[in-house]
């Protein structure tokens, strides 16, 4: 057994009190340059609707960064030339490419109506329950679809007990051009109430069960936010005259 001496290790100490400061001082060099592990996201709009008897914001937000209790999203049509773009392909590599196996496989069909609720793991999106609504054949879209689109979603949040749900119409993200975001936000909001009126019918003749959503989130690019707007408070005039 061979045993240290004493100088010896006096001579190794002043290397390593040498060596220990610099390590430390590029760790936080590397710590500090490096930045983020993931992008900050760009600070939220929130538009009031005005005149509206239904609390309805508009929030300017992607439905992958959403956090609520229900995000719906809307998918055309499955077909290899409906590809997603936008938020749809970010929700899309978030959940690991399900979107994509779901369409490739035809296990949902984008179909009018369509349902199919996802409930997404932890770290994938913030949303706690994802729905998916099918707005069926993309070349032949009109805003008109988006009245059925609108009452579904209201009956699925009532289902579900949701007080505040969330939705994106993704029709833009979907690939359809040549569509006013306002008059989609309106045909939508226009079903979203009638559903309302009848379940608020049901409750008061004491034949309804679940909680019916007390307010809605409608979800909008930066560019089209005011368009939205305007398109749902559209729909609230129309409406009243009824």
């Amino acid at each position: 057994m061979t045993l240290l001496k004493k100088t010896d290790t006096w001579s190794l100490r002043p290397r390593w009190s040498w060596s220990l400061p610099l390590f430390v001082a590029l760790w936080v060099h590397a710590q500090t340059s490096s930045g983020p592990a993931t992008p900050k996201s760009a600070e939220s709009q929130v538009l009031a609707v005005p005149n509206a008897s239904f609390p309805v914001n508009v929030l300017v937000e992607s439905p992958a960064l959403t956090k609520t209790e229900l995000q719906a999203i809307c998918l055309f049509q499955s077909d290899p030339a409906n590809l997603l773009n936008g938020s749809l392909t970010e929700i899309d590599q978030n959940l690991g490419g399900l979107l994509t196996r779901l369409r490739r496989d035809s296990l949902f069909r984008g179909t009018l109506g369509e349902t199919l609720l996802i409930v997404p793991k932890p770290g994938t999106i913030p949303a706690k329950r994802l729905l998916l609504i099918g707005l069926g054949d993309r070349d032949s879209f009109t805003p008109a679809r988006e009245q059925l689109v609108g009452f579904i979603f209201f009956e699925e949040a009532e289902r579900l007990g949701t007080s505040h749900p969330y939705f994106a119409p993704t029709v833009l993200d979907g690939g359809k051009t040549g569509v006013e975001t306002g008059d989609v936000a309106r045909e939508f909001l226009l079903g979203f109430l009638r559903a309302k009126a009848d379940q608020n019918l049901l409750q008061h003749a004491g034949v309804a069960a679940g909680t019916s959503p007390r307010s809605l989130t409608f979800l909008a690019g930066a560019a089209h936010a005011a368009g939205t707007r305007d398109g749902l408070a559209t729909a609230f005039k129309a409406a009243a005259q009824h």
